[in-house]
């Protein structure tokens, strides 16, 4: 009888140690599918932005250089320079910060997994 129960409490033992596994794996899988979904979306958004801005900074550029063409073509063209040169320095500082800020990929998981290793070890 007593090889019952300990054979019994042992198949729990294993039932919930899988079913703990499998919940952390399907946290695990959300957490990537979320991660995919964001990037692509934010991906699109950006080459989109990117495209429009490029193409209005383009005509704007012509604008200018064509209405100094007789007086300051030189000047203005310095000045467009110097202007796309400090945006494009900026960003480039904005992106690295972001890109330090981050969070994890899996942050949530990770969280979940040494919960259930304080809680096993107690």
């Amino acid at each position: 009888m007593s090889q019952e129960n300990l054979l019994s409490s042992i198949k729990n033992l294993a039932a919930t140690g899988a079913s703990i596994a499998q919940t952390r794996i399907e946290l695990l899988s959300v957490d990537v599918q979320i991660a995919r979904a964001k990037s692509i979306r934010l991906m699109v958004m950006i080459v989109c932005a990117l495209f429009f801005l490029f193409v209005g900074l383009v005509m704007l550029s012509l604008l200018i250089v064509i209405y100094y063409w007789d007086s300051n073509r030189m000047l203005a063209l310095s000045l467009l320079t110097a202007s796309y040169l400090t945006i494009g320095l900026i960003l480039v500082l904005l992106v690295r910060q972001s890109l330090i800020t981050m969070p994890k990929l899996f942050e949530a998981s990770i969280a979940e997994f040494a919960k259930d290793r304080e809680e096993l070890s107690r």
